[in-house]
């Protein structure tokens, strides 16, 4: 229920009052969990990254290379899509309004990333001047972007972005 109450209100206009109606119990109750409002919420906010983590890290791991790459770009967008409280939730978090997020989580992501573009490119699917880390910031920028433009315009077609990004990323890193 938090999810939603976040995604509908945002971290500033969450409360206790808002999570305990929405769960459809008292105050108390979530206090009796729950020191704070931040505390729900940095649980919700854990709850929702650890649900995005198994699903796309389910469908990298069914694959190697350029392919676990293009996984990892078509199933973090789908997700976003998919649970678009979820994103919210994200967006919050990101913007530090959860008290959640930090460097570390972005700096795990980008490091995530520059592992898959790695393995790409010890298989020699990716160029040899490919620099990992610095094509990991651009990915995941990208994503970025598309969520970002699916939350201002609910019509953007996002699987059809990630797929154009992943025929963008395909070319530019092996040089098709």
């Amino acid at each position: 229920m938090t999810i939603e109450v976040v995604a509908r209100y945002g971290h500033a206009g969450t409360s206790l009052a808002r999570i305990a109606e929405a769960a459809g119990i008292s105050k108390a109750a979530v206090l009796y969990h729950f020191p704070t409002k931040d505390a729900v919420v940095q649980a919700a906010y854990a709850s929702v990254l650890e649900s995005l983590t198994e699903y796309v890290g389910a469908a990298v791991d069914a694959r190697s290379g350029a392919a676990a790459v293009d996984a990892y770009v078509r199933s973090l967008v789908a997700y976003l899509r998919d649970h678009p409280a979820h994103t919210r939730m994200i967006v919050e978090g990101l913007g530090g309004a959860t008290g959640s997020a930090d460097s570390a989580d972005q700096a795990g992501r980008r490091e995530a990333v520059a592992g898959l573009v790695g393995a790409a490119k010890a298989a020699g699917e990716y160029r040899a001047d490919v620099e990992p880390q610095i094509t990991a910031v651009i990915i995941n920028g990208a994503v970025d972007a598309i969520v970002s433009e699916s939350l201002a315009d609910p019509a953007f077609d996002t699987a059809r972005a990630a797929d154009e990004l992943v025929t963008m990323l395909d070319r530019a890193l092996a040089g098709k």
